[in-house]
């Protein structure tokens, strides 16, 4: 015990710090394409396994549902298409919201090494079924092992708070969100770029083991995961002390809600709270903008790539540069609050633009805003939480985020059929509205 000390710490710790910093970047960038790369394949895996499975089955309710919900609304089948994929987005995020904070709790507890093995290694796992996915009630299977182990993002920021101090705490939670946006820009371009490579083609025998047109970018998501999981296996050293291990709580699967209402500290409830609306916000954006291009300015797939791409780039700029130089000279919550501004009159800017360039500068401003509000609130969290438990609350943290995809693009969905695409940037824009007002009230955190 006395040897610790006494030795001189600065030469082993630092590399022992910026490695596990590089494999947190590599494990949420990976997990991120693996996310994203089923993104642009929903209408053509409707129509897949339509054409496998028929109306019948799990696949034939969920379509009855949207036929009648796009009926009642006086809509075709288009809308119905668009319900849909909303709703098999948002069984996966519901799945995220149950799981996130108990593989947090979990970490807490055990460490943060043997989570990751065991949630990217169920990560595989879902990627592997997809990948044999001959029949839609295996695709919907593949999304509940791949959504019931997706703890893996709450828990790998967790590692960024055990390896970093207080002061540098939210400027590395900007590396962070930075591996969030490439990931987001590579997954959808991967799978754009494989759906169209279909194993069956030259190998038609194949299909009797369940791999269908859609198997290699599951393959390649697979793939990816299991180059991950030997990383963090070789790589990753334990960031968590024995000491905060042995005063974690007992993990368990609990009621979100409830783990929500039950966190102690009321700083940590409201920045919750000011993540979770703006989340409401840009989870509307993203469901609706390649909607709105297509519609206004008569976008193609391959234009709103473009679009989503300059959003992807913009945010990682933000998140990876700019926010860790703004955070050396003013606190969190002012960058909070100027990201809530930014995003506010970015998203006013994309429902009135009229003009491609106009689109693209709101884009900017909404991109710039949200590469600032992520990592400052996620830095706050783990501000104001004590390192006993940084898993379970930016698991919560998380799970309210997974609540937000969860329920917002179906109803951002109906609005925009609805009530017309300006609509839902108009709501977006007074969301980001009322989380500044909330973000007022924040506390300077302790450092």
């Amino acid at each position: 015990m006395p040897t610790a000390p006494a030795s001189p710490t600065a030469t082993p710790v630092k590399p022992k710090r910026a490695l596990s910093l590089g494999v947190i970047f590599l494990t949420l960038y990976i997990d991120l394409i693996g996310f994203s790369i089923i993104f642009p394949l929903g209408p053509d895996l409707l129509g897949h396994y339509l054409s496998t499975d028929g109306r019948t089955g799990a696949l034939g309710w969920l379509l009855t549902q949207s036929d009648a919900i796009a009926r009642s609304f006086g809509r075709d089948n288009a809308f119905a298409a668009v319900l849909f994929g909303g709703v098999l987005s948002s069984f996966f995020s519901i799945l995220q919201f149950i799981f996130a904070p108990f593989w947090g709790a979990i970490s807490d507890k055990h460490g943060r090494r043997p989570v990751l093995l065991l949630t990217v290694a169920g990560t595989a796992l879902g990627y592997l079924v997809w990948f044999l996915s001959g029949s839609f009630w295996l695709f919907l299977l593949s999304r509940i092992v791949s959504g019931a182990f997706s703890g893996n993002l709450s828990v790998a920021t967790a590692a960024v708070a055990d390896v970093t101090s207080r002061e540098e705490r939210s400027k590395a939670m900007g590396i962070v969100g930075a591996a969030f946006g490439l990931g987001l820009v590579t997954g959808p371009t991967l799978g754009a770029l494989t759906a169209h490579l279909n194993l069956l083609t030259a190998h038609p025998s194949l299909a009797r083991f369940g791999v269908n047109p859609f198997s290699v970018p599951a393959l390649l998501a697979f793939i990816l995961c299991l180059v991950n999981l030997v990383w963090i296996y070789l790589r990753f050293n334990e960031t968590l002390t024995p000491a905060a291990r042995a005063e974690a709580r007992e993990p368990r699967i609990r009621n979100p809600i409830a783990a929500i209402f039950g966190l102690g500290d009321a700083a940590i409830r409201r920045i919750n709270l000011v993540a979770f609306v703006y989340s409401l916000a840009f989870v509307a954006m993203e469901a609706s903008l390649t909607f709105l291009a297509a519609e206004r300015f008569g976008y193609t797939a391959r234009q709103n790539g473009y679009l989503l791409g300059f959003l992807g780039i913009c945010s990682i700029i933000t998140q990876g540069f700019i926010v860790r130089k703004l955070l050396t000279r003013i606190d969190e919550t002012r960058v909070l609050g100027a990201g809530l501004a930014l995003s506010a009159l970015g998203l006013l800017a994309v429902g009135f633009a009229m003009q491609p360039w106009l689109l693209y500068a709101g884009l900017a401003f909404l991109a710039t805003g949200s590469g600032l509000v992520n990592p400052a609130s996620t830095g706050l969290i783990s501000l104001y939480c004590g390192p006993q438990e940084q898993g379970r609350v930016l698991g919560i943290f998380r799970s309210l985020g997974s609540l937000s995809r969860a329920i917002t693009p179906v109803l951002a969905g109906a609005a925009f059929w609805l009530y017309g695409s300006r609509s839902v940037f108009i709501a977006g824009a007074a969301l980001a509205v009322g989380a500044f007002a909330l973000s007022t009230t924040l506390p300077k955190p302790a450092k």
